[in-house]
């Protein structure tokens, strides 16, 4: 289901996990990826391709949930302002909403507008992890002291790291460890749901 009001997506009743993050950061590959799934998500060389909220249901018990990116994107300014709209109102309003995954590029010093909409998460009580796209793309030691030097940053302003995932795309590197957050997390959910 694709849509721009939170007050018609599907019916709350299950978890879903959001992943957003800067316009191509690698977001739909990292979809893609997750699900086994090449043609799931669009991925596209040109910024801004995904501009609305899309639920994809995961076997039959959790909704993954494609956001459209933040940051430069190939629009106008009228559309992105309408965009940030109806993507905090979809934030701050899921009550289903067990996690969001906020994707940087791990080839990057942290940038302000990451910074930015990560502590704004924060500032809503919204559960949050970061996920560090396209470490391939580094060499080990690179990747370790960009990731290490984020973490550093985020430290800044919060008391203790949100759960942090690495991952490639390419190499399908993250994909069980984010999986697993995600059983773990709806296993926990039934957990309390039973009590």
């Amino acid at each position: 289901m694709s849509n721009t009001d939170f007050r018609k997506c599907p019916p709350p009743t299950i978890p879903e996990y959001a992943f957003i993050g800067r316009s191509n950061v690698g977001k739909s590959s990292l979809i893609n990826m997750l699900t086994g799934n090449q043609k799931l998500a669009k991925v596209s060389g040109k910024p801004g391709k995904t501009q609305t909220i899309n639920h994809f249901i995961i076997n039959k018990t959790w909704y993954l949930v494609d956001l459209p990116g933040y940051g430069y994107a190939q629009t106008a300014k009228s559309e992105r302002r309408t965009w940030q709209s109806f993507i905090g109102d979809y934030i701050r309003n899921r009550e289903n909403l067990y996690c969001l995954f906020i994707l940087v590029d791990s080839r990057h010093k942290p940038l302000a507008n990451d910074i930015e909409f990560i502590r704004w998460a924060g500032t809503q009580g919204i559960p949050i992890a970061i996920v560090f796209t396209k470490a391939d793309k580094l060499s080990k030691s690179a990747l370790n002291m960009n990731t290490d030097f984020y973490k550093q940053r985020l430290l800044e302003d919060w008391e203790e790291l949100p759960p942090c995932f690495i991952t490639s795309s390419e190499k399908r590197e993250g994909r069980d460890e984010i999986l697993d957050f995600i059983d773990a997390a709806n296993a926990s959910s039934n957990a309390d749901d039973a009590q």
